[in-house]
C-alpha cells in the first residue's frame, strides 16, 4: 500500500512540495524540446510536474524550470501557462457537450424555468455574454425553490462556446440536472478554475449560489466578464 500511495504523488518543481498526481500537471519534452502539457499522463518520456496553477506554470517557464527538471536544452514558446488554461476549458466544453448527450442538460429560458419547478437542478449555465436581465428573472425562479441558496450559476462559457457544446444556436440559458456526466462537467469546471486561482468550488450544491456567478476568468484573451 505505502508503495502505491508513492506512485500517486510527484513533486512539484516550482514549490519542491509533494502531492497528489491529480493535483499537478505533467509536463513532458517532446523529441524537438518543445515542453507539452500531458494532460492524461501517457505521453512517453520523463515527467515533469507543475501545480495545477497558472501562477506556478507561468514561474516554472519564467525561471527555467522545466530545462533544469530535464537535465537539458528544452523549448518553452511564450505563453505556456494560457495555452495550458486552454486545454481546460476544451475539457470543461467536451464535458458539458456529454451532459446534453447524456440528457441533464435542458437549454433554453422557458424549459430551464420549468426545469426549476419541477426537476432536480444542481446548477444553471449562462452564456458569459448574454444579457443580464434573464439571468436575474431566472435566479428569481430559483430562489423560490433552493431554499438553502446552494445552486451554482456558472457563466464561464460564451455564447459561441455553448452553441458548439449543444449543436444549435443561440443558447444562452441552461439548467444542469442531478448525474454522472453532470457531475464530471462541475468537476472539469472546478479544476478549471483552481487552475486560473478562481476561488470556490463550482461543485455547487455545496458552496455555489443562485445569486453568485461562478463567472470565466478569460486568461487566454485578458478579458473579464462583469
Amino acid at each position: 500500500m505505502q508503495h502505491r500511495h508513492r506512485e500517486t504523488e510527484r513533486t512539484c518543481i516550482v514549490t519542491r512540495a509533494t502531492a497528489p498526481v491529480d493535483a499537478l500537471i505533467r509536463f513532458v519534452v517532446a523529441p524537438d524540446g518543445a515542453v507539452v502539457a500531458d494532460f492524461r499522463r501517457r505521453l512517453p518520456g520523463r515527467g515533469i510536474w507543475v501545480t495545477a496553477r497558472a501562477d506556478h506554470v507561468e514561474t516554472a517557464e519564467r525561471r527555467r524550470l522545466f530545462a533544469r527538471a530535464h537535465a537539458g536544452p528544452v523549448n518553452v514558446e511564450p505563453g505556456l501557462a494560457e495555452r495550458v488554461e486552454r486545454l481546460y476549458a476544451s475539457a470543461a466544453l467536451s464535458a458539458l457537450s456529454l451532459a446534453r448527450k447524456a440528457g441533464t442538460v435542458v437549454t433554453g429560458f422557458t424549459k430551464v424555468e420549468s426545469a426549476l419547478d419541477r426537476d432536480n437542478v444542481i446548477a444553471l449555465i449562462h452564456a458569459a455574454d448574454g444579457a443580464s436581465d434573464g439571468v436575474a428573472k431566472l435566479a428569481a425562479v430559483a430562489r423560490r425553490h433552493d431554499n438553502d441558496g446552494k445552486l451554482a450559476v456558472i457563466r464561464y462559457f460564451n455564447t459561441a462556446e455553448l452553441d458548439l457544446a449543444f449543436g444549435r444556436a443561440n443558447v444562452v440559458h441552461a439548467a444542469l440536472l442531478a448525474g454522472p456526466a453532470s457531475q464530471n462537467l462541475l468537476a472539469r469546471i472546478d479544476a478549471w478554475r483552481a487552475y486560473c486561482c478562481d476561488e470556490g468550488d463550482a461543485g455547487g450544491v455545496e458552496s455555489g449560489s443562485a445569486d453568485t456567478d461562478l463567472n470565466r476568468d478569460l486568461v487566454s484573451s485578458g478579458q473579464r466578464n462583469e
